[in-house]
């Protein structure tokens, strides 16, 4: 029984642990809120960036011209 009671003893002391350091995550949380985002970096979720569809082809086209010339020198290297 004295690992049992070890085990307790253990689980006992981690759920402290735990508690403070959520005590202590909700205290750090609290001063970013009053700090209105001047210290939010971390503490919040990201927003996701969006791209347009207009941007996403202008990207795609300029790739496939630095594409396009490669391979261009590559059959010249070649041939």
């Amino acid at each position: 029984m004295n690992i049992l009671a070890a085990i307790r003893r253990e689980k006992r002391k981690l759920e402290k642990q735990v508690g403070r350091l959520q005590r202590e995550l909700d205290g750090l949380r609290g001063a970013a809120k009053a700090l209105r985002g001047a210290a939010t970096d971390g503490f919040g979720i990201a927003k996701k960036r969006v791209m347009s569809a207009a941007a996403r082809a202008k990207i795609s086209a300029a790739a496939k011209r630095r594409w396009a010339k490669v391979r261009a020198g590559a059959k010249k290297a070649v041939s």
